[in-house]
């Protein structure tokens, strides 16, 4: 298949964050005409693509008239201001159950607040427009739920959009938001970055607030923005930035803005390619995806992630016992509630002995302080997102390396050995000649959201990486 159009956008349903936010502060048009237009977009085009399981219409135009009341009353309406966004719905929103891809969570008393990441965005002048779908409580890399419906790959219905954040990726990439807030514990935001064509964010660990979000496993979980740009995603960034004492582990280190530097270019930066464990085991063209920006980076070098391979296999067991012990009293009590796939994997969890778990913890140490020595030679590491484009939906297995492997539990081979020790990545997508996108991981050391993303817009304004609005209509 061809790729989309990258065509200037010429409606407000499918503008990018920072082109909407410029116009309503300059007064151009209204917010409450662009949400207005997402809102139509939402009911036109989602019922083929099923990311939304949740859309707040009453709220969204409230909030917009305020927005626009806000400027004409002459206060300055926010870096974001009239821009719609929509949440993975296992952020809390006040009035709504937070389900969590589940059906047991549905039963739940309706949240009473907005998770902290909801109240930035908004006082930044975003948008809520709606909760997103997602595979049940997080333990997914396909998009498929059970109980809502798989959310479709936008670019090719007949394909997984990815997991477990497969409404966000689904949403931003149909033109539905242009904005998304998501979670990655293993990958999750960087799988449907790869499938939908996004450029997404898993920032370093404990760096933005996971308070009022279900959690799956709190040693590996991290929220984090998905968008059609490199700037819409520093400027999502930079407004739900800051300490919260309602989340213990978001550290009160200070804020490091990503915006103002995005221009400074990549002069300087030591970049070098991910090889060994990142370089086979996949198919050809995910290799090829991540070649093409090396060559738009100009970048020679390779490294080499000691003990990769293990870090994998140390965080898949990781996460099986943590979510294994956070869902045991539900595994008790309701089992056949539960999607059977999730269902499986989290009772086999919870029987891990407990000194397995502690090997893959001491190993994560070592494995943690090993990758960190490389940051003292380079700036950034370059690395495939998925070892393959989006599969087929409902495909069960795949064929990598000439070996037939499940799908559900590889698609984050080559993602989880970095979130297993928290670095920061930006997911920029790469598309090659006909097909579906792929994608590459650009990850950083600790802290640094800000170089990442300037390799990722460097790389929009070579044209190597790009997000277009998937042509539904």
């Amino acid at each position: 298949m061809t790729p989309p159009s990258t065509s200037e956008a010429t409606d407000w349903s499918r503008a990018p964050a920072s082109a909407i936010a410029g116009a309503v502060s300059a007064g151009t048009v209204g917010a409450r005409a662009v949400v207005a237009a997402c809102l139509d977009r939402i009911a036109r085009i989602d019922r083929t693509v099923n990311a939304f399981t949740d859309v707040l219409a009453e709220r969204a135009l409230a909030r917009a008239d305020a927005v626009d009341a806000a400027r004409a009353s002459g206060r300055a309406p926010g870096p974001l201001a009239g821009v719609p966004f929509a949440v993975k719905n296992l952020f809390d929103v006040e009035g709504l159950a937070t389900r969590a891809g589940s059906r047991i969570n549905r039963e739940r008393v309706p949240a009473a607040r907005d998770a902290t990441l909801i109240t930035r965005l908004e006082a930044a002048g975003a948008i809520l427009v709606g909760a997103l779908n997602m595979g049940e409580y997080a333990y997914d890399f396909t998009g498929e739920n059970i109980h809502d419906g798989a959310t479709r790959n936008p670019h090719d219905l007949g394909h997984m959009s990815g997991g477990s954040s497969g409404g966000s990726g689904g949403a931003v990439a149909a033109g539905l938001v242009p904005l998304a807030l998501a979670s990655d514990t293993n990958g999750s935001i960087r799988v449907p970055s790869a499938f939908c064509g996004c450029f997404g964010l898993k920032p370093t660990y404990g760096r933005l607030s996971r308070a009022g979000s279900f959690p799956f496993v709190g040693s590996l979980d991290h929220l984090g923005p998905m968008a059609r740009s490199a700037r819409d995603l520093a400027r999502a960034y930079d407004a739900m930035l800051g300490p919260d004492p309602a989340d213990a582990v978001a550290t009160a280190r200070p804020p490091e803005p990503a915006l103002p530097g995005l221009e400074a270019g990549i002069g300087g930066l030591r970049i070098a390619v991910a090889d060994g464990y990142f370089a086979r085991g996949g198919d050809p063209e995910a290799f090829a995806a991540v070649a093409r920006v090396a060559e738009a980076l100009a970048c020679t070098r390779v490294v080499d992630l000691p003990e990769a391979a293990r870090a994998r296999a140390a965080a898949y067991l990781i996460t099986a016992a943590e979510g294994g012990a956070l869902h045991l009293d539900r595994l008790r009590r309701r089992a056949g509630d539960f999607d059977p796939a999730v269902r499986d994997r989290l009772i086999a969890g919870a029987m891990l002995p407990a000194p397995f778990v502690e090997r893959a913890q001491r190993f994560r140490r070592w494995y943690r302080a090993a990758v960190l020595d490389l940051f003292g030679d380079v700036d950034v590491i370059l690395a495939p997102a998925t070892p393959c484009r989006a599969p087929k939906a409902g495909q069960a297995t795949f064929v990598l390396d000439g070996v037939t492997l499940p799908v559900r539990p590889n698609i984050g081979v080559f993602t989880q050995p970095i979130s297993f020790i928290g670095l920061p990545v930006v997911a920029v997508p790469v598309w090659l000649d006909g097909g579906l996108p792929l994608g590459v991981q650009v990850i950083a050391a600790p802290w640094r959201e800000d170089v990442a993303l300037r390799v990722a817009h460097h790389l929009e304004g070579r044209g190597a990486v790009r997000a277009p609005v998937a042509d539904l209509g």
